[in-house]
Parts: C-alpha cells; sequence; structure tokens
C-alpha cells in the first residue's frame, strides 16, 4: 500500500493515519486537550521546531481538528482550539497511553488522574453495540462491494 494514497483507502484506519501518523501531531492535540492554545506554548511544551509546528497546526487546521481564531489585533495573534473532531480524539490519546504504559511503561511516568476524584484513569475500549472491550473478540472486515 502507498503512503500516498492512504488518504483515498478504504480502511479508516489507514485515511486516519495519513493525518494523524506522526508523533507531533498527536502530541499537538494531546497538548490541545490539556488547554494548550498558543503557538509559544505547543513549541515550548514540545520542543517543536518553528517551521514544523506551523505545518503541523495549518494541517490540523484544515482537517478540522484545531480551528484558527485572532485573540489579538495588535501584533496580530491567533490561537488553535479543538473542534469537535478534535476533542472526539482524546480517547484514542488515552488509549495509546494506556497501551504506552503497559508496553512501554519502563521508568517514571505521568499519571492521568480523573480530575473529580483523584483517580488513576484506565482507559478501555468497549463496543457500544455488545458492550464487550475491544480485542477480546474477532473482528471481521467488510468491504464495500464493487
Amino acid at each position: 500500500m502507498d503512503s500516498k494514497n492512504f488518504a483515498e483507502c478504504l480502511c479508516p484506519i489507514a485515511r486516519s493515519l495519513n493525518l494523524l501518523g506522526d508523533a507531533w501531531t498527536m502530541l499537538i492535540l494531546r497538548d490541545a486537550n490539556a488547554g494548550m492554545t498558543r503557538f509559544e506554548q505547543f513549541k515550548k511544551s514540545l520542543g517543536i521546531a518553528p517551521t514544523m509546528l506551523t505545518k503541523r497546526l495549518a494541517a490540523l487546521t484544515d482537517e478540522k481538528l484545531l480551528e484558527k481564531r485572532q485573540y489579538s489585533e495588535r501584533p496580530p495573534r491567533d490561537e488553535y482550539v479543538l473542534t469537535q473532531a478534535g476533542r472526539d480524539f482524546l480517547p484514542v490519546l488515552l488509549l495509546i497511553g494506556a497501551w504506552g504504559r503497559k508496553h512501554r511503561g519502563h521508568g517514571e511516568m505521568v499519571r492521568l488522574l480523573d480530575a473529580e476524584n483523584g483517580t488513576d484513569i484506565q482507559p478501555v475500549a468497549i463496543d457500544a453495540v455488545t458492550g464487550a472491550a475491544l480485542g477480546t473478540r474477532a473482528i471481521k472486515a467488510v468491504y464495500p462491494q464493487e
């Protein structure tokens, strides 16, 4: 499969990775979900080159995961606010983090806590139809008829 064709691929995972498949993009969404909105905040948090950050923010804005809003006229300054699509990505990030804690968990790591009761968050993906945890049952891909 040629990565240039991922955007047109029948597989929703491949289509999503076409945009979200690099670490910088995921980390920008992580920081945005943590409340960051400004270019300098992202740059400081990530230690990312400004040109790379500009490209990633533009792509996330073009794909409507972030919305660009002007917060200052003089000098003109924009902030990047999560859209519904960007907020909908938070559970994916939390599941990636849970996988990382389980399989890459050597050394100290950040803990994610429920802000209301202080308990550790233990994300799990559940099929809304059956209530079964994903990964506990076989999955079959059904392709559209040609």
